[in-house]
């Protein structure tokens, strides 16, 4: 870690930050017809200068401030300790969160609190990786199994995983870890495409989409369903003609909220892909939970990344994941939804159909600070008078 002194949490700032994307129906599906995609914003200001943690929780418009007020609420175990603190003992810090006596009753480990437990604990994440100079995936990846296995809480899954299985398994990974880093520095990690399969998108447009997702790499599109039968059956015929029926689409688990519930479905065998959340589920330690259990009963992990920061985000995870947890790429794609990225400092980047491994450090959710201001809700331009970002 770069520095000997310790770094001290000052102050957590909490912003509702909403884009007007149901204008365009971007993010359009069954339940959701007019989204705005929006974030509760989390920023952790310490006594290093210039040092700050940033995370966030995704929503998608009116309840953002909601989950504004729970990270707030979470203020008081965060604030007033040193990063150094916290990352010696990474598990009984994640538990403070999720398992303080009075706000689980709130949840527990679900809903509005958990949402907004992600956003702080992602945000300190963010703090570590930047002190340490890394990207969060390389931080991650340069942790040895103990101290992994350290930051994880293993409550209610430790009758299918418990440390030492975690530990034996990431220990058999560590063979070729060099190599699947050298490999995804160079050629990064394959992506699928949402942009496409909006449910509010014409058909017109739809198809346009889809070719212009073939001629840039693409292999895989999702396409949203459930409003009428006929119509979803008219979709993806529509989807299917453009790609071709070798391909697939892939979609499960984006709303399970806890690592407790994608224990059960494993050991039910009801799931074939993991798609975990990188908000729903309470932040890296519960995402690193989900992965190591996901190895464990052999499914493969393709992250949900339909929403604002969420593809910035999962691209660390499924890295980490690929070079020390599952030891492959086989079956796995990350969602990418090419909307928003030009308000992160360090946005995610995708090439012919592959996301590009970050390389700044930090978890990449950081917004730009013009872009906080102007979308900040309800204050902010984007919402007080509709001037486009950039206008007069």
């Amino acid at each position: 870690m770069a520095g000997n002194t310790a770094l001290r949490i000052v102050s957590l700032e909490a912003r509702d930050v909403r884009f007007p994307t149901s204008r365009f129906l971007d993010g359009s599906d069954a339940m959701h017809p007019d989204p705005d995609y929006s974030a509760a914003y989390v920023v952790l200001r310490t006594d290093g200068e210039g040092l700050e943690g940033h995370g966030l929780t995704f929503t998608i418009g009116r309840g953002t401030e909601i989950c504004v007020v729970a990270e707030r609420a979470l203020e008081p175990f965060v604030v007033g300790r040193t990063l150094e603190g916290i990352q010696a003992d990474m598990r009984s810090f994640w538990r403070s969160l999720v398992a303080d006596s009075r706000l689980r009753w709130l949840g527990p480990e679900k809903g509005v609190v958990h949402l907004a437990a992600a956003a702080v604990v992602n945000a300190v994440w963010d703090l570590w990786a930047k002190r340490a100079g890394k990207p969060l995936w390389k931080l991650l990846v340069d942790l040895s199994p103990e101290e992994v296995v350290a930051c994880v809480d293993f409550s209610y899954i430790v009758d299918v995983l418990d440390e030492e299985e975690a530990l034996d398994l990431l220990r058999g990974r560590e063979g070729g870890r060099a190599a699947r880093e050298a490999d995804f520095r160079e050629l990064g990690y394959p992506a699928y495409t949402t942009s496409a399969g909006w449910i509010g998108y014409d058909d017109a447009k739809v198809n346009g989409l889809v070719h212009g997702a073939l001629e840039n790499g693409f292999s895989h599109v999702k396409m949203k369903v459930g409003r009428d039968l006929d119509d979803d059956v008219r979709r993806a015929r529509l989807i299917r003609n453009a790609i071709g029926s070798h391909r697939k689409r892939v979609a499960t688990g984006e709303h399970v909220q806890n690592r407790i519930i994608f224990k059960q479905l494993f050991q039910a065998g009801a799931i074939d892909v993991c798609q975990i959340d990188a908000c729903r589920l309470g932040g890296v330690n519960e995402a690193i939970a989900v992965l190591l259990l996901a190895a464990k009963f052999g499914v493969p992990v393709c992250p949900h990344a339909g929403g604002v920061g969420l593809c910035e985000y999962v691209q660390h995870l499924a890295a980490f994941d690929y070079i020390a947890v599952s030891g492959s790429q086989e079956d796995r794609v990350i969602e990418w939804v090419d909307h928003l990225h030009e308000h992160f400092r360090e946005p995610a980047v995708v090439r012919n159909g592959r996301y590009q491994a970050p390389l700044a450090p930090g978890y990449s959710v950081e917004m730009l600070r013009e872009s906080l201001d102007y979308y900040e809700y309800p204050t902010g331009r984007a919402w007080a008078d509709a001037v486009p970002i950039g206008g007069d």
